[in-house]
């Protein structure tokens, strides 16, 4: 009888190890599905609904950084190369006493 206590003793830690090791626990890994949107039951009529302390927080702070980061976007510098290269040429036909703007020759 001992033998069998011993035993079970020494079996049990490395059962537990095995079925944590494979994920096991005996319990669903998900919320099941309940036919509720985001899992919240209708309210009763003439009740409001109470909000989580990190709705606002998660509302503001997106909102604010879209804003801050849309602002940022607009007011950002050109650094086109294109537009450095039109304004580099510009300044060197003017350098040289030319004109940019295109003159139609006259046809004869």
């Amino acid at each position: 009888m001992s033998s069998a206590m011993i035993r079970s003793f020494t079996r049990t830690p490395f059962r537990n190890a095995i079925q944590l090791r494979r994920g096991g626990g005996g319990h669903e890994g998900y919320n099941l599905p309940t036919g509720y949107i985001f899992g919240e039951k209708p309210l009763a009529a003439g009740s409001k609904r109470v909000k989580d302390d990190w709705e606002n927080m998660f509302l503001y702070g997106f909102l604010g950084s879209m804003a801050f980061g849309t602002v940022l976007v607009y007011y950002k510098p050109d650094t086109n190369i294109q537009t450095w290269a039109m304004t580099e040429a510009k300044a060197r036909l003017q350098a040289r006493g030319e004109s940019l703007e295109y003159k139609p020759e006259s046809k004869q």
